[in-house]
């Protein structure tokens, strides 16, 4: 096929304005760009390595070739390697590098190592299995397409070597058109096959089957989108980082169905745009993703910058850039760019949000990048990509993580899976080092537990989120955590552990790498770069504490050692333990004080029993709170409680004893 031929008839297909991007991105994007060159200049010597923003499977050691590259090529007992060379991410960087410095060698490598992975890397030749699952065919795809939109008008770019890519495309759709079933109905392997196909279908010559391309692509994503995304905007596997691939590819589907003028099914716009929205819920005050389940410490905001541009969400605009990023221009242009900076930004009036249907619920003092955040989780595992996080909590105060997750390090199975995996990866609870999943693998689970007993409540002075699980109701254990936020910054966390018999319970809490642990006299106290975080606990049977050394991995294949502190507490019956979190910025921290009130009934002039209800007097410099929990029902046949001379009704209340507050507020019935 003639060259000019193809990207004649893709105008329209990606913006047009091929020179005014690159003018953008070098005027408002140097330090993106940096990158993009980097990864250029090593691609075009055949030096590759994995640190973009999105690339799934991190490398931090260049791979070399001397000579013909090995596109099968194994560094160590990770096949994600060959899994990543196979996707090409690097070659949109050539594109890239090649519109911004018109440098002939960026088109050079790249046609070379088209041709040279098209005449070596054959779908029917069974050594090259590993680089033909559907999920990099579909990967590939996206890359390929948006690698040789930049290379307009390069010699490079011979008649030889578009008639490879058009053959190869052709061949991929093919083979993803014969890839459709259960698994992939339910898999981000489904979505991301099906966008490469949808990819193919726009960047073919025209005609009957790249129509057909269109349609089943179309067809199967939004089968897709149906079955894996929940009402609440969250994809089902409960990793955001999946989560967010998954919608950058029907943020895709969305932008090219639009410039052709090609109809959607109905709901699915609908769809991405509430995936958009959970992400701008789950956003950590710097703008990152949570690390929850398989996912990396990742800066979301280019995608939620993206999000906002196309859906039109100043909301969105306040929780991403001021500017589109580099990825951004590329995808939309530059005359969307000043669009884009026209958009008036809203800080959002809500901060706190409970993502029902996938069991996610975050909490804030505020939107700016010091304030208080908290995510709480109890729900699915999420299949492959899930961890044993039921109940599981963590905190980012003054631009610092305080509670954090472990993280993933390594698809590989082993010891390394398992302790970032498993229960005692995460800050929650366990009964007798009972594992909550068995993990048989590196994606299979057994045991799976239900989620239960959720509630949420919020207003401008509290945050409350509540579960528990039937993990160990085998072991005649049922287990529920009660989180109660006192903007900005007290947190109580009330374990509540129900048996028959006696038990020994474990807490977990995994604090932040950057700072350290230590033992106080009342306590424990965290210190931090820019936080100080102090934990007391209390509870009617004794709790014995250690404090160890864990792993936190932020990026695949890295890991830093983080302070963690494991707590045991044995009891008969109903067993409960208070943790008392009071967060200052680094420094001298404010006066804390925890004392345990007794509670009485005001009718019938008992006290009660710490199995029934129970109260915490917290102060924190001039603030002053008392909380109240009821473990069990306690009002028979007509009562209300009082604690430090407090009087109230209700399972879960909160006195504000600085405002004068009388009755207290109810945050669970």
């Amino acid at each position: 096929m003639n060259p000019q031929q193809f990207f004649d008839q893709n105008r329209g297909t990606f913006f047009d304005d091929r020179e005014a991007a690159a003018e953008y991105v070098r005027t408002n994007c140097r330090e993106e760009l940096d990158r993009v060159l980097h990864t250029a200049d090593l691609a075009a010597e055949n030096k590759f390595v994995f640190q973009l923003r999105w690339d799934m499977e991190q490398t931090h050691v260049p791979e070399v070739f001397d000579g013909p590259i090995d596109w099968l090529r194994q560094p160590g007992d990770d096949p994600e390697f060959v899994y990543a060379f196979n996707r090409m991410r690097f070659w949109p960087c050539l594109g890239q590098a090649y519109a911004v410095t018109g440098d002939e060698k960026y088109a050079k490598a790249f046609a070379e190592q088209l041709v040279h992975w098209v005449d070596t890397v054959r779908r029917d030749d069974p050594a090259c299995a590993p680089a033909w699952r559907s999920i990099e065919a579909g990967i590939r795809m996206e890359n390929w397409c948006k690698a040789m939109r930049c290379f307009e008008g390069s010699p490079y770019i011979t008649e030889a070597v578009m008639d490879k890519f058009i053959w190869s495309l052709t061949d991929h759709a093919e083979y993803i058109m014969g890839v459709w079933d259960a698994f992939n109905l339910m898999s981000n392997w489904g979505v991301l096959a099906s966008h490469g196909l949808y990819m193919a279908g726009c960047h073919l010559p025209g005609g009957e089957r790249a129509a057909q391309y269109r349609a089943a692509a179309l067809e199967r994503l939004d089968r897709c989108r149906r079955i894996q995304v929940y009402p609440d905007g969250v994809h089902w596997e409960q990793s955001p980082m999946y989560h967010n691939e998954v919608m950058r590819c029907y943020l895709d589907v969305v932008l090219l169905a639009r410039r052709r003028g090609e109809a959607l099914p109905q709901g699915m716009e609908q769809a991405v745009y509430a995936m958009a929205r959970a992400d701008l819920a789950w956003q950590k005050p710097d703008g990152r993703e949570p690390m929850m389940g398989d996912s990396d410490d990742i800066d979301q905001r280019d995608l939620v910058t993206l999000a906002a541009a196309i859906f039109q969400d100043g909301e969105m605009k306040a929780a991403g850039y001021p500017r589109l990023d580099l990825d951004s221009v590329w995808e939309l242009g530059a005359g969307e760019g000043a669009r884009y900076e026209a958009m008036p930004a809203q800080v959002p009036a809500q901060t706190d949000f409970a993502l029902r249907d996938s069991g996610n619920y975050v909490f804030r003092s505020g939107w700016g990048p010091e304030d208080t955040w908290m995510r709480f989780h109890c729900g699915l595992l999420g299949a492959g990509h899930g961890h044993a996080d039921q109940l599981h909590f963590d905190l980012s105060a003054f631009g610092e993580d305080v509670l954090t997750e472990s993280g993933r390090y390594t698809y590989v199975f082993g010891p390394s899976r398992r302790e970032f995996k498993e229960i005692s990866g995460h800050n929650t609870v366990a009964v007798e080092g009972v594992p909550l999943y068995d993990c048989k693998d590196s994606w299979g689970c057994g045991r799976l537990s239900r989620a239960v007993n959720r509630d949420f409540y919020s207003d401008g002075r509290y945050g409350y989120a509540e579960g528990g699980h039937l993990g160990w109701y085998d072991q005649g254990v049922f287990v529920n955590r009660r989180l109660i936020f006192l903007k900005p910054d007290v947190v109580l966390a009330v374990d509540e552990f129900y048996a028959g018999g006696s038990h020994t319970y474990l807490q977990f809490f995994h604090w932040g790498e950057t700072g350290t642990l230590a033992a106080q006299e009342d306590g424990f106290i965290w210190k931090g770069r820019s936080c100080t975080a102090r934990l007391r606990q209390v509870s009617a049977a004794p709790v014995s504490a250690a404090v160890k050394t864990g792993r936190v991995s932020r990026h695949y294949n890295q890991s830093a050692e983080g302070p963690v502190l494991e707590t045991a507490v044995q009891g008969q019956g109903l067993v409960s333990v208070w943790s008392v979190l009071a967060l200052d910025r680094a420094g001298e921290p404010e006066p804390l004080c925890v004392e345990k009130l007794p509670v009485t009934s005001n009718i019938k002039g008992v006290q009660f029993e710490d199995r029934q209800i129970e109260a915490l007097r917290i102060r924190k410099g001039a603030r002053s709170w008392v909380a109240a929990v009821s473990h069990m029902e306690y009002v028979s046949p007509v009562d209300s409680f009082s604690a430090g001379g407090c009087c109230g009704f209700g399972g879960v209340v909160v006195f504000d004893e600085a405002s004068g507050q009388e009755m207290g507020t109810v945050l669970a019935r």
